[in-house]
């Protein structure tokens, strides 16, 4: 690699007009001539900060520690923005923008002058989008993950993301008042960075991490904690040895690598989305999973971190006790541990002397936190090509269960009845939800751990079984089936479904049935008519008509297949 000419010198080392015209107007930003000649290497920061996404809006900061750390090692840092996906806020839902994300950096990248790449991600879709579009042109890339909130303390207690859905309950039977609600809003998000537990967006921190493309502790390192500013510093360094060294990102991900990363969301109990994310990751690098996959490399690995929403304690805690690199050092003997990272090292290399500090955080693998991890995988007559659920986020005593469906058509339905006291449900029905997939609700929104009905909160019920086409946020649990494929909208098994019928569940045998014969399915499925989706124009038309099912990770056909990093002609 060292006499090679770098990438970015197809812009800044032409002469005449068109070196003059590259060159010319980066100078108006007070940059010497002497970055532009080749010895340096262009490092692009690819920064997702926004102040409309909060787990991010510390990027800013956080970008100058890469740059001091390009410089140091001798190249040359150049930030650029990209289109930033805040979960909180933006509306119908950040998955339905996860690839038009991915689109933007894959362009942003493949267009600019650079020979490597830094992409800084926090909030649940910037990280799979930054990567789905840097793995599309296969330029050395290190990702730099934002870290996790600070704990929250509310009432004399920790709390963080997860505890969400347990103030929803309290406050709809009148536990907490508006009043109290509101002082635990400030109580939880407390500091900068994302989510607390085990969501999506620390999943897709830990994903990374195990999938080799980021430095070790990425994933578990507080944003507010002084060595998240020292991590990005030396990713910063590194990534101008990466470009020296040309280690591209298909060097990277091999399908040993992926597999890596499914057995360690086991261990940690990671989202759901997880299966979406890196399914469409391994598809853009023409690399072969599926769900089978999932559900065969998670069945080996029990829970090994004891943090929300599987376990008990936050991700912050994790850090503590020895974070991901202990995790992952309690399943090395199911690893592929010659799988090379970015920071030149193997797996292996990089766990070999990491340590546990604490039992009650880290379990070991003859002595797990819980037995069941992962997600496992269902098939049957409800779920054709597949439906997904996370058993140790589920109640024990529902996974194996046979209760009458309760189902709503749609969202606005769900909302509509579920509290009214006339509503025909108990403790054992199986709430479904239907056109919430893909397509249904476009983007795929995080409603499938539909709330329960107030008079069964009233009752202390806690928990039933949901079954959705939709996704449920990392922070969330119960026995939720997701995911169902091929989704309602376009005529799956889960339209057909009645109030009444009988639906059968039953997670060790990974199975998912809808008890009706193959004639009244048939009979059903020869009526069904699909909605008319009100959507005729822009992003959300391309969607609708380019997006694949959740099996195949929701990404759109056109974009599957690396499609290399050779540089757009141009005009000048």
């Amino acid at each position: 690699m060292k006499d090679k000419k770098l990438r970015s010198q197809e812009w800044y080392g032409r002469k005449g007009k068109d070196g003059f015209i590259y060159r010319s107007w980066m100078k108006n930003q007070g940059l010497p001539h002497h970055l532009f000649n080749g010895e340096k290497p262009v490092i692009g920061i690819c920064n997702t900060y926004s102040e409309l996404t909060p787990c991010n809006a510390h990027f800013r900061d956080l970008a100058e520690a890469v740059k001091r750390g390009v410089w140091e090692a001798g190249g040359f840092p150049l930030e650029f923005p990209v289109m930033s996906l805040g979960e909180c806020s933006i509306k119908p839902t950040a998955m339905l923008f996860r690839n038009l994300a991915s689109m933007d950096v894959e362009e942003s990248i493949r267009a600019n002058p650079m020979d490597g790449v830094i992409l800084m991600c926090g909030c649940d879709k910037t990280t799979p989008s930054l990567v789905m579009g840097a793995a599309s042109v296969n330029l050395p890339s290190l990702v730099l993950s934002g870290g996790p909130m600070l704990v929250g303390r509310f009432k004399g207690k920790k709390i963080g993301t997860s505890d969400v859905w347990r103030f929803a309950e309290d406050f709809k039977t009148g536990k907490l008042s508006q009043e109290e609600f509101i002082e635990a809003e400030a109580a939880m998000s407390r500091s900068i960075g994302h989510c607390a537990p085990m969501g999506t967006a620390s999943t897709m921190a830990a994903m990374v991490e195990s999938l080799g493309l980021a430095l070790p502790d990425n994933a578990t390192i507080p944003a507010a904690d002084s060595r998240r500013k020292v991590m990005a510093h030396m990713a910063g360094m590194r990534i101008v040895d990466m470009v020296k060294e040309d280690l591209t990102m298909d060097k990277i991900l091999t399908k040993k690598a992926f597999e890596n990363s499914i057995m360690v969301n086991a261990a940690l109990g990671g989202s759901t989305n997880f299966i979406l994310h890196l399914t469409a990751i391994a598809k853009r690098m023409g690399v072969d999973i599926d769900l089978t996959d999932f559900d065969h490399f998670s069945a080996k690995i029990p829970l090994i971190a004891n943090v929300q929403p599987s376990g008990e304690h936050w991700v912050e805690d994790l850090f503590y006790a020895g974070g991901l690199p202990a995790v992952m050092r309690e399943i090395e003997k199911h690893l592929h541990r010659d799988c090379i990272t970015v920071n030149g090292k193997t797996i292996g290399d990089n766990i070999s002397q990491a340590e546990c500090y604490d039992r009650n955080l880290i379990g070991t693998f003859e002595h797990p936190i819980k037995p069941d991890s992962g997600i496992a995988v269902l098939k049957g007559n409800l779920c054709p090509n597949g439906a997904v659920i996370k058993p140790s986020a589920a109640s024990p005593h529902l996974l194996v269960h046979t209760g009458k469906a309760v189902v709503f058509e749609n969202i606005d339905e769900y909302k509509a009845k579920i509290d009214d006291p006339n509503l025909d449900i108990d403790e054992n029905s199986v709430m479904v939800m239907k056109n919430v997939g893909p397509k249904g609700y476009p983007g795929m929104p995080e409603v499938g751990n539909m709330g329960l009905p107030q008079k069964l909160l009233e009752k202390g019920i806690k928990d039933m079984i949901r079954i959705s086409d939709g996704r449920m946020s990392g922070t969330g649990y119960g026995t939720v089936v997701l995911h169902v494929s091929p989704e309602s909208a376009i005529g799956g098994p889960l339209a057909f479904v009645q109030n009444g019928d009988q639906i059968s569940l039953d997670v060790p045998n990974r199975k998912l049935d809808l008890l009706i014969s193959d004639e009244e399915m048939e009979k059903r499925k020869a009526a069904f008519k699909p909605e008319s989706l009100p959507y005729n124009r822009g992003y959300v038309n391309l969607f609708l008509d380019k997006v694949n099912q959740a099996h195949e990770g929701v990404d759109f056909d056109f974009l599957v297949g690396s499609s290399g990093s050779e540089v757009k002609r141009d005009s000048h």
